[in-house]
């Protein structure tokens, strides 16, 4: 499956397929804080990443996410990828430590899901 840079929308149901064509039950996204679009249909985050900073994205503005489409709104992003880790912004963890931020990202997710 390809990457698809997401700018605009993206159905529940597209994403449902994808999860079903690759793992099963997720989705890894990775999201760009700063433009406000997200990269899907990766089997790494690293690949989303990829072509995200070949399209002008800036790697400090990346984080990875899985989205589980089947799951309720309240419980479908995760916030997990080896990509998060970034002691030189002061994230140690597979997970995004700051609240604000994950915040951002749930925003960023529900404007462009559908």
């Amino acid at each position: 499956m390809d990457i698809r840079i997401v700018k605009n929308k993206i159905s529940r149901r597209e994403l449902e397929k994808m999860a079903q064509e690759r793992f099963g039950d997720l989705v890894k996204a990775v999201v760009d804080v700063e433009q406000k679009i997200m990269a899907v249909g990766g089997d790494l985050h690293a690949d989303e990443e990829a072509v995200l900073i070949e399209n002008g994205s800036h790697q400090e503005n990346l984080w990875g996410i899985n989205l589980y489409p089947q799951e309720p709104k309240d419980k479908w992003i995760e916030f997990d990828s080896v990509i998060n880790i970034r002691p030189s912004l002061g994230n140690r963890t597979r997970g995004i430590n700051d609240s604000q931020l994950r915040e951002k990202i749930i925003q960023i997710v529900s404007s462009l899901t559908e």
